[in-house]
């Protein structure tokens, strides 16, 4: 266990261990990185919810005001109001009158609009914290019966014709029900059916749940928040419940929930949001709760398998902001946005400052599913020059994120998204956003390795997997001064001494077709911290960059995102046997085998499956026949078809 001071306290930094799955890179949907122009404004609290029905947008919150420009008069419309959505107009029939904040909406059957907040009444008629509304005019829908007590609603999910109820009650519909429950959408009837409760809070608190959502497919609930029994099961701030039959509570826990972070009496529970991936088989979780990482997962975005059982559960990855709050997250398209008051991301090493390998994302950000790290997506919440007098850049919380029908809409509690003025709400628009497509090794089993053989020199050597051809050397004067070198797609990555950086050597950039290798240049200056030249060979594959390093006999991993070329911050080592690591000098992944170099000269293949334990097992390790006039002892060394 490595330990980091720093002037707030003794941080200790998450070591890696390998974990069974290794989700691979998909193409994906970003959205815009540029707000729309046409969203209207709110002022005072915050904006939590949003839904759609037809062209109408409905947008929830704490807010007090309204307006429909920086410049136009404000209006006083509390808690909840509509606007359309190709025009921004807000809608002038649409105004009820509620007198407590809206936490959350959902587009109910029969075209009607759900509402679930800490109000006792609407239009006048006591309707407590759930109410169905006529979205044309805002009038109650009074054949809609669910009711709460006088907690709050804090959540909605709607599948099918089950609407489920997240919050602080104790009733729904005159029924006893902690925390949750599942009602009849078209109705507002409760179901009988469901008979799951969260209780018993933590630190002595009263229990809640904060946020819920429901698989793709129906059948499976996420719960988290203030609890730690669901139906007398131990289950502290997240449970799963499967919905195929009679709900029952999973067998699904993890302890990484249990222990406190920075502050219990202040963040009592840590877990803000929750959503499922597109197909079901994962979700992801977004904290909050200062430090206590790793022991705990605080501050920080979970990816959770949803058919994995049993107690002691861990993240397939976690990706930690380095103290600071994530409050919701939201997955579409493959990609998951997540918002907050996070200043960076890929920041388990430090403490309320920038550590190795820090991504600055300030506030909001989008990650790739399979391994947690950000891509090349930077809005950051921050305003423009020219802000309307007393609005503000920058405030404590993101409460909703939310993929409608044209793009990612944001509620806020402050007033600047993407360089902009957008008071405390807006969207990212679908329009000008731009699609993923991953990059991974060569798949093919017969193509050229390639090995240096001195400086702006490479051999050139046919292999089909198990033997080698004859060599040619090459001239290559834009590859110099490197080491370990990797191939992806239509480029190199390579190790390139150069003085006058941080550690001496950076990973550099070259395309490269099987001709001249191309000018480099530097992946990313988010990577400056990491010493490339100390890595005795690499290769990449599905997100992650495997390699070996000087004065340790390990095979290790981080993980890499071509879409931004960043480099994550922990070190992961696999188990393996049978290899002496330390030994090692050029590596390359071809058709499931570490082909590798070696301080004797020799070239060695190895079959490697990392989601096996050991991934590599040495003994079945096999010799490939030497070739005249090159000796395998150098990590510049990769693998290209061409």
């Amino acid at each position: 266990m490595v330990a980091l001071v720093t002037a707030a306290a003794v941080l200790a930094v998450p070591t890696g261990t390998s974990a069974a799955l290794v989700p691979a890179p998909e193409p994906a949907t970003l959205v815009s990185a540029n707000p729309a122009d046409a969203t209207p404004h709110a002022r005072d609290g915050e904006t939590r919810a949003f839904a759609q029905v037809g062209s109408t947008v409905f947008v929830g919150g704490s807010f007090t005001q309204i307006r429909q420009t920086a410049s136009a008069a404000w209006t006083t419309q509390r808690y909840l109001f509509a606007y359309d959505r190709a025009s921004g107009t807000i809608s002038t029939s649409f105004l009820p009158v509620l007198d407590g904040a809206v936490n959350t909406l959902v587009a109910g059957p029969g075209g009607t609009l759900i509402v679930g907040g800490t109000f006792k009444t609407v239009n006048g008629v006591s309707r407590k914290n759930l109410v169905a509304l006529n979205p044309a005019t805002g009038a109650i829908v009074d054949s809609w019966v669910g009711r709460s007590d006088g907690g709050t609603v804090r959540d909605l999910a709607l599948h099918g014709n089950w609407l489920y109820v997240a919050g602080a009650f104790n009733w729904l519909n005159g029924t006893a029900h902690a925390g949750l429950g599942r009602l009849n959408a078209t109705t507002g009837a409760i179901d009988p059916t469901f008979n799951v409760n969260a209780t018993v809070g933590r630190h002595q608190t009263t229990s809640y749940v904060w946020t819920l959502d429901v698989s793709p497919d129906g059948g499976t609930l996420a719960v988290g928040g203030n609890f730690t029994l669901v139906n007398d099961l131990p289950r502290n701030q997240m449970a799963l419940v499967d919905l195929t039959g009679t709900p029952t509570v999973l067998d699904w826990s993890t302890e990484k929930f249990v222990p406190p972070c920075a502050a219990p009496t202040t963040f009592v529970h840590y877990v803000q949001d929750v959503k499922f991936g597109g197909d079901g088989s994962w979700f992801v979780v977004g904290t909050n709760g200062g430090s206590g990482w790793p022991a705990a997962y605080c501050d920080a975005l979970v990816r959770f398998e949803t058919a994995a059982r049993g107690t002691g559960q861990l993240g397939t990855w976690v990706d930690y902001t380095g103290n600071d709050t994530i409050t919701s997250v939201e997955v579409a398209d493959n990609v998951i946005y997540l918002g907050g008051h996070f200043r960076w991301l890929n920041n388990p090493n430090a403490s309320d400052t920038a550590g190795n390998g820090a991504i600055d994302r300030l506030g909001i950000a989008a990650v790739t599913p399979a391994t947690g790290m950000p891509v090349n997506w930077n809005p950051r919440r921050s305003g423009s020059a020219t802000m309307p007098p007393g609005t503000s850049n920058w405030g404590s919380s993101v409460p909703v994120l939310w993929r409608g029908s044209d793009g990612l809409y944001f509620g806020h509690n402050s007033d600047g998204m993407g360089n902009e003025y957008h008071g405390r709400l807006g969207m990212f628009p679908l329009t000008g956003g731009r699609t993923i497509t991953p990059k991974n090794a060569p798949t093919a089993t017969t193509g050229n390795l390639y090995v240096g053989t001195g400086a702006g020199e490479l051999a050139r050597v046919p292999f089909d997997g198990a033997s080698l051809g004859t060599p040619t050397t090459v001239s290559q004067p834009n590859y110099t001064a490197a080491g370990a070198t990797w191939r992806v797609a239509d480029r190199i990555y390579w190790s390139h001494t150069v003085a006058g950086t941080p550690t001496g050597s950076r990973i550099d950039i070259s395309l490269f077709n099987g001709g001249a290798i191309g000018a480099p240049w530097e992946a990313s200056g988010y990577n400056d911290w990491f010493n490339p030249a100390l890595m005795t060979g690499a290769f990449y594959l599905d997100g992650r960059l495997y390699y070996t390093r000087s004065g340790a006999n390990g095979l290790y991993y981080r993980y890499f995102e071509i879409d931004g070329n960043y480099l994550g911050a922990t070190e992961f080592t696999l188990p393996t046997t049978g290899v002496t690591w330390s030994a090692v000098r050029g590596m390359a992944w071809v058709a499931g085998r570490v082909v590798y170099g070696a301080t004797d000269g020799t070239l060695r293949s190895v079959p490697f499956d990392p989601t096996a334990a050991p991934a590599v097992d040495g003994t079945a390790a096999t010799v490939v026949p030497a070739t005249a006039g090159v000796t395998w002892s150098t990590p510049s060394t990769f693998f290209s078809v061409q």
